[in-house]
């Protein structure tokens, strides 16, 4: 389902009144938030969530965003943000149980943090705060620019929380601030990009590209050798290879992934429709005859 974008508003006083709207609705689900949790008039179930329960809607949700981003469904795009807000307004009453921190914290940290990595910004004080006075920045960088700038302020500010925790006298690794629980071709992909701004990459991709024949031949050696864990190991090796070629690209394996399995859905999709028409089901057919399907289906795109 693909709807049309609704022009941005653009009048001042619109502006203001869209801030107002969003300022009120927001208390509004904070309320709620609150009330749902509430020890004895709100919901059962809520009330049980701990941090760790309810982690795991955040990642979903925000892969439900990211779909209708993609199917360009933009009438189902706010309910999918929605959902995923709840998802930050939900930890953030916890942690205000808890009394470790509250929505407005979470608020007043992020706006803090793209103020200091947008020195090239002039803000007034509808961002700076009355107290803070507006600043003249020069705004000469070009757009390509940006992400180099954008990680050297980020590692600034890990040093100086790493001598604000204890850390003065340790040396903070390229690695460092690269989180474990992300999706792991993510996670590969920042790993190799860390280590090569630090020189720890290959001259040019085709060192990469030979990387990644060599970790497929270890593989191989293992996979005949019939040893699971060395299998494993050595896989995961190749899919690390894999996604510092993407990174070397300047592609988001992520992306190409997601791109392959929608490839292979609509495929497989294709084939089960062919046989449907004849009456057919694939556990009917043989390797040969299904494996003739998909390259007919496969020559179909292409044309």
């Amino acid at each position: 389902m693909t709807n049309t974008p609704q022009s941005p508003v653009t009048a001042p006083s619109a502006v203001v009144q869209c801030r107002q709207n969003a300022a009120q609705t927001m208390e509004r689900l904070l309320a709620l938030m609150a009330r749902l949790r509430d020890p004895v008039e709100g919901c059962p179930w809520d009330r049980e969530q701990t941090h760790e329960t309810i982690a795991p809607y955040a990642i979903e949700e925000a892969y439900e965003v990211l779909d209708a981003i993609q199917k360009q469904d933009w009438q189902a795009f706010p309910d999918e943000l929605g959902d995923l807000l709840l998802q930050v307004v939900y930890q953030a009453q916890l942690a205000e149980e808890q009394g470790r921190f509250g929505f407005a914290d979470v608020a007043r940290i992020v706006t803090e943090k793209m103020i200091r990595r947008h020195p090239h910004v002039t803000f007034g004080a509808d961002v700076l705060g009355h107290t803070r006075q507006a600043e003249g920045a020069a705004n000469n960088l070009p757009a390509s620019a940006m992400p180099g700038q954008w990680e050297m302020l980020k590692e600034q500010e890990r040093k100086r929380s790493a001598q604000v925790g204890g850390q003065k006298d340790q040396r903070l690794g390229a690695l460092a601030g690269v989180p474990p629980a992300l999706p792991a071709l993510i996670r590969a992909s920042k790993l190799a990009s860390r280590a090569a701004r630090v020189g720890f990459d290959w001259p040019d991709v085709g060192g990469v590209l030979e990387k990644v024949h060599e970790e497929i031949n270890e593989f191989s050696v293992e996979m005949h050798k019939g040893d699971r864990e060395k299998m494993q190991d050595e896989l995961g090796d190749v899919l690390f290879s894999i996604a510092s070629l993407a990174r070397r690209l300047k592609l988001d394996p992520e992306v190409c992934l997601r791109q392959a399995c929608d490839k292979f859905t609509r495929r497989f999709e294709a084939v089960e429709a062919c046989l449907a028409q004849e009456g057919l089901s694939m556990q009917d057919q043989s390797v040969d005859q299904l494996d003739a399907l998909w390259c007919a289906v496969k020559q179909t795109e292409k044309s």
